[in-house]
């Protein structure tokens, strides 16, 4: 062993069980204070993910890192990668321990309020549910409108909050040599901003014109579902606050299908199929909704050796389906690694990678295959829902898509200017985007409403990358194992050696490469979807 893979092996012995550690410590803490929304638990968070922080603040640490990987002697590949990983790591906290501190706070306050927000309507404080449940399926405007108001509350709550750590996080880069925050997380997460802006500007210019004529037809079927003229359709028509999901069409709503069904027994099945078992993960989650709790859903593996946990607040219709399919994506992703893989490379290749495992299974609830295996349907019903599925499928697509854009382009700029009128960005991007005219009047923080931009920043990228990717991996799986269908043992067993046994091993193309015979190609998604 060369002098140089023997300091960094030494290197790796030291600090990995320290981050190993700290690692699952930060991720129980948060875990405890989603589902418990308690002070003392959120503090026990910030506190644990302050220091796992700090010790990616070792300067001397990351001045060693940056030596071995510029040497010609680090032959090594996978310690190399162990490298990069760490250096992504360590990169954005080579800072003031004061500033950590300061980011790590003010993102676990914004946090908070997302836990315990209830909006009111009528004076009756309301859950995430009720609200979807409202926009599903009220018919009344006037009801609709109050729920979609209620659900914006939260922005008004945090947005200066947000803005604050916004203009901390620039402040953190631009020490470090970025022009913003957003392009150094960029870089961090190995993503190419000039090449991803390149194939973000290409979807959006390939889903212009389909979006408009599937929009238009949409807008058609709720003009004459709420008795106006399709012109004078307002945000609150459309499924969801933020116009994310494609509404129940005329003779296709799925969600009496799941009405009364088990959505966990299904899902044990369905990944069951696959060849694997989410037994111990379901029985490791939080499912159900409570009061104080967390409203919103995601994965969360804890030490990288088996502790993986699902967040959720189930109801039995289809988006929970969905969700649940989506999330324990990322649960057998997570569990699945190589247990014989150092702990760095013991996880997903990529965030977009994760996603794209997680929306490969979430699309399901939409796939006539999926629906006459699990939920019995007659011949008839699977003639008719074959007919109407597909399209409603590709709706779905275009409508998370250019969503997904307005999240994207809007967090460029908003971190390019932290200053300007957002809320007129905000709308700007929507009416230009999803086509939904701002509300006559309207200026209020609405983009603050959502999540992802105060605790989850620069990350929206990654899931419409993420459904890039899935439909690359959908069309590979049928040709490796040359069924029409991904629900086989087999498709899960290629799935398991080609995508979650490499885990973090490789660049997160070089692994899509090294699956699918090529590098990441977006005609996947636009020949299943756009050209539908």
């Amino acid at each position: 062993m060369s002098t140089v893979h023997s300091a960094v092996q030494t290197f790796l012995n030291e600090r990995l069980p320290q981050i190993k550690k700290l690692n699952a410590e930060s991720a129980d803490a948060y875990w405890q204070a989603s589902i418990t929304g308690k002070k003392e638990e959120e503090e026990l968070y910030s506190k644990k993910n302050q220091e796992l922080l700090m010790l990616f603040s070792n300067r001397e640490d990351f001045a060693s890192i940056k030596q071995w990987l510029a040497s010609d002697e680090l032959t090594d590949e996978t310690l190399r990668r162990q490298l990069v990983l760490l250096h992504n790591d360590y990169l954005p906290n080579q800072i003031p321990e004061e500033k950590i501190k300061q980011m790590v706070e003010k993102e676990v306050e914004i946090s908070s309020e997302f836990t315990n927000f209830r909006p009111e309507i009528n004076g009756e404080r309301v859950s995430n549910n009720m609200i979807s449940d409202i926009l599903t399926a009220e018919n009344d405007s006037t009801q609709r409108e109050a729920a979609w108001r209620a659900s914006k509350e939260i922005g008004e709550q945090v947005a200066d909050k947000i803005k604050a750590l916004v203009q901390l996080r620039n402040e953190v880069a631009r020490e470090l040599g970025y022009s913003s925050y957003h392009s150094m997380a960029l870089e961090t997460q190995e993503l190419d901003e000039t090449e991803m802006f390149r194939v973000l500007d290409q979807l959006k210019n390939e889903t212009d014109e389909p979006f408009r004529q599937v929009k238009a037809k949409l807008d058609a079927e709720l003009a004459a579902r709420f008795g106006v003229p399709a012109e004078e359709l307002q945000a609150w028509h459309y499924r969801d606050p933020f116009f994310q999901e494609a509404p129940p069409l005329e003779g296709l709503d799925l969600d009496p299908l799941f009405k009364d069904k088990d959505i966990e027994a299904l899902c044990r099945q369905f990944f069951q199929d696959l060849g694997m078992d989410v037994a111990d993960i379901l029985a490791n989650s939080d499912l159900y909704e409570r009061d104080n709790k967390n409203q919103h859903a995601y994965c969360m593996d804890v030490d990288r050796s088996g502790d993986v946990r699902v967040l959720a607040n189930i109801r039995d219709n289809e988006w929970w389906m969905s969700t649940m399919l989506h999330e324990l994506g990322h649960a057998v992703y997570d569990k699945y690694n190589d247990p014989n893989s150092p702990y760095l490379l013991r996880r997903y290749a990529h965030i977009l990678t994760t996603e794209a495992i997680a929306m490969l299974f979430g699309r399901l609830t939409k796939d006539v295959d999926w629906l006459q295996k699990y939920l019995t349907l007659s011949e008839a019903q699977a003639t008719e829902f074959q007919e109407k599925l597909q399209p409603y499928l590709s709706l779905s697509m275009l409508i998370f898509v250019r969503w997904g854009l307005v999240m994207v382009y809007f967090e460029r700029e908003l971190y390019k200017n932290p200053e300007q009128d957002l809320n007129a960005l905000w709308w700007k991007l929507v009416e230009e985007l999803q086509f939904v005219k701002k509300p006559e009047g309207r200026n209020k923080p609405d983009w603050a409403a959502k999540i992802h931009i105060g605790t989850s920043p620069v990350y929206y990228q990654n899931y419409i990358f993420g459904e890039l990717t899935a439909s690359q991996l959908d069309y590979a799986i049928r040709q490796a194992t040359g069924k029409e269908t991904i629900i086989s043992e087999e498709a899960g067993q290629w799935l398991v050696e080609k995508i979650f046994k490499p885990g973090a091993s490789f660049h997160w193309n070089t692994m899509l490469e090294k699956a699918t015979g090529e590098l990441l190609n977006p005609e996947y998604f636009v020949k299943q979807f756009v050209g539908k």
